[in-house]
């Protein structure tokens, strides 16, 4: 019966230990996702992700990378200490691209929850027509 006592009490310690904080670097963010609504096809959209460093090491991101040319992320190349914030500026270009879009942005660091997903997300509409040609009451044949 101690046995069962001492491995129970010996459980409990350690979960509530692990649940105190992560050893080693951590990023946060503020949130994972941003709608930039509906645009006009060829619209450039910019979002800042907001994150922070909360792990016991500082966090070093090492790569940013787009799921395609359209999605262009710049990241902090300094390491961040704990408790310092930080921003990803993500810029969306919509050339070429029409509909429904979900453009993803993976972030690899040294935290120890591993890589990152960030969503960008919105409807691209047709943009009008440049210089369309005026439409003109049709003539009269000449007999």
């Amino acid at each position: 019966m101690r046995t069962i006592v001492a491995f129970a009490f010996l459980a409990f310690f350690a979960i509530g230990a692990n649940a105190q904080g992560k050893k080693g670097p951590s990023i946060k963010f503020d949130y994972l996702e941003y709608d930039f609504g509906t645009i006009k096809q060829g619209d450039k959209v910019q979002h800042e992700f907001r994150f922070s460093s909360d792990g016991t090491e500082p966090l070093v991101i090492s790569q940013a990378q787009g799921s395609c040319g359209c999605t262009v992320p710049d990241y902090p190349k300094q390491p961040l200490k704990k408790g310092e914030k930080g921003v990803i500026k993500v810029t969306f270009d919509s050339a070429g691209k029409m509909g429904s879009q979900d453009k993803t942005v993976t972030i690899m660091s040294n935290s120890t929850g591993g890589a990152v997903v960030l969503h960008i997300k919105g409807t691209i509409e047709a943009a009008p027509l440049k210089n369309a040609p005026e439409s003109r009451p049709m003539e009269k044949p000449h007999n």
